[in-house]
């Protein structure tokens, strides 16, 4: 069945933190899709703004919150995300599918879904190649300094301080979360061109969550064809990375639903940058002590009082050049580490802060780093809503600010995944590299 064209919307997203949404929203735009990410679930009115768009997003913070809060809050935003009549209804997870029990379950989250959508069954796709994310055989791989690591012994993931990954069996690791049952389409079934026979038998076996396996862009290709089919005929709860994302734009763009991607030029170079990093990764840490030999000047946010520091970035800022503000310089350095709901709290502070900081200084280009540090401190920033402005690294694209009748609106803003971006990215944001 072919889906009508025109203006109806393609597919609608909730990323659960604000780093993996702006992810989603660069491929969207770099496909050629018209896409707006909203903070928050948007009203008519706000809809009416963005009319051109046939991609929605919205982002979100259920990675960092308890089965509860999801109880309280996911209902009405997937009946927001209903509303606007997709085909296509994502769950946007990060690539590393890290989640526990007790904190951005995501086992609770296709539970909610499902019920919300009642779509039948919740497929589950977590490859993202582009990133350097395969599952083989429901077990869950991600790239490390160019070396492929199990989930479970990867050495920034298998040590996360709050959701820690400690089974590779994204079949095993569900199953901790939900009492859905979670069945495999697996890469034989890929091999002998069987993944539709595949996923009928494990229906009929009473499947509700099937996981799809994905090591490269064929796969996953062949496994968005396969939803968009089932999808146009019934709107579909899906949960899944970038990965699937991308595999449903090369689908519509082969079936002539987008047309050819525009061609984005790099940014203009900025005079400043901020810079506000919450992250523990060792990937920040090497862009923090690089953005330092560059020219940047930096402070360490250490529990406690900030006014000494933040009187320092003021003149630095003031003075033309460009600050970063951390937390932490590597694993578990951080006031934050284990500490989620504390980490909540600090976080607002720290978008608090920097609200303030770009008040002050004028500066109209900013980077945060770390996702649960995003999440929290955009929501400072009082914006209404992102669009897509430049790409710079894969998964931390330029975005450019909404925010009607405020000094902010227009603003330049970086998201990045504490993992994310070369070691030079910092300098790179500045200069528009």
């Amino acid at each position: 069945m072919r889906y009508s064209e025109g203006n109806k919307p393609l597919y609608a997203f909730y990323g659960d933190d604000f780093t993996g949404s702006t992810d989603v929203l660069e491929s969207l735009a770099l496909h050629g899709l018209p896409a707006v990410l909203f903070p928050h679930p948007p009203e008519q009115r706000e809809l009416a703004a963005f009319a051109h768009c046939r991609a929605f997003g919205i982002a979100g913070e259920s990675r960092s919150r308890s089965p509860q809060w999801m109880d309280d809050n996911l209902p009405a935003i997937f009946a927001n995300l209903k509303s606007l009549g997709a085909p296509i209804n994502h769950y946007k997870v990060c690539s590393t599918f890290d989640s526990a029990p007790e904190m951005g379950s995501i086992g609770r989250a296709m539970e909610l879904g499902r019920e919300a959508f009642t779509s039948g069954f919740v497929p589950v796709v977590v490859a993202a190649p582009h990133l350097g994310r395969s599952v083989v055989f429901g077990n869950l791989f991600a790239d490390a300094g160019g070396v492929m690591y199990r989930i479970d012994r990867h050495p920034t993931m298998s040590r996360h301080p709050i959701t820690p990954m400690h089974e590779a069996d994204l079949r095993r690791h569900l199953a901790r979360q939900t009492s859905l049952s979670v069945e495999l389409v697996d890469l034989k079934a890929f091999q002998q061109s069987a993944i539709r026979e595949q996923l009928q038998a494990r229906l009929a076996a009473g499947a509700e969550v099937v996981l799809f396996d994905g090591c490269a862009d064929a796969m996953l290709d062949e496994t968005a064809r396969l939803l968009w089919e089932q999808a146009v005929e019934r709107p579909m709860f899906a949960v899944g990375s970038s990965g699937l994302t991308y595999g449903l734009l090369r689908h519509w763009r082969q079936t002539g639903l987008i047309e050819a991607s525009p061609v984005y030029q790099r940014p203009a170079a900025a005079d400043r940058l901020l810079v506000l990093s919450g992250s523990c990764s060792p990937v920040t840490e090497m862009q923090i002590r690089c953005a330092q030999q560059r020219g940047f000047a930096a402070w360490h946010l250490q529990n406690g009082s900030w006014d000494e520091q933040i009187r320092q970035a003021t003149e630095a800022l003031a003075s033309g050049r460009s600050v970063v503000l951390y937390t932490a310089l590597g694993p578990q350095a951080g006031p934050q580490a284990g500490k989620a709901e504390y980490g909540e709290q600090y976080s607002a502070a720290l978008g608090r802060e920097l609200r303030k900081l770009l008040m002050l200084s004028g500066v109209r280009r900013v980077l945060i780093a770390g996702g649960d540090t995003s999440t929290h401190t955009v929501r400072q920033l009082g914006l209404d809503a992102l669009t897509f402005a430049a790409p710079l690294t894969p998964g931390a694209p330029l975005c450019k600010g909404h925010a009607a009748g405020s000094p902010l609106d227009g603003l330049e803003i970086v998201l990045k995944g504490g993992q994310i971006g070369p070691a030079d990215f910092f300098a790179q944001v500045r200069d528009g590299q």
